[in-house]
């Protein structure tokens, strides 16, 4: 798996090949608050960036997660489903929400640039 690039949507994105592997940043995670559930879309399911694809609901708030890519989605988190507290515990690792297989792989943030971001 590469280094993990971010967008400004505040997913986070790993690339191994054409399948990109997708969840929420841990400063997105925090500003939620205690996740308590999560909506993700099925296998087959074609996405577009920038589209809504699934929720991730907290006691605060209710946060949408948007496509970083254009694509197929090949798995999604079944583990994140069934005990969505996973998304605060490890955002970045067992939290993966999505895989896609993508067509092409756009801009995307670097560690430096979204650190910038949320800092600003």
């Amino acid at each position: 798996m590469s280094e993990l690039r971010y967008t400004k949507d505040h997913e986070w994105v790993s690339v191994d090949g054409d399948v990109a592997t997708i969840g929420i940043t841990a400063y997105a995670a925090d500003k939620l608050g205690d996740v308590v559930y999560v909506d993700l879309p099925e296998a087959g399911k074609s996405v577009a960036a920038g589209r809504v694809v699934g929720e991730i609901e907290s006691t605060k708030s209710v946060g949408e997660l948007f496509a970083p890519v254009d694509g197929e989605v090949l798995e999604r988190n079944e583990a994140v489903i069934a005990e969505p507290a996973l998304v605060n515990a490890d955002p970045t690792g067992a939290a993966w929400l999505i895989k896609v297989r993508f067509t092409e792989l756009p801009e995307l943030l670097t560690a430096a640039e979204y650190e910038e971001l949320t800092q600003g």
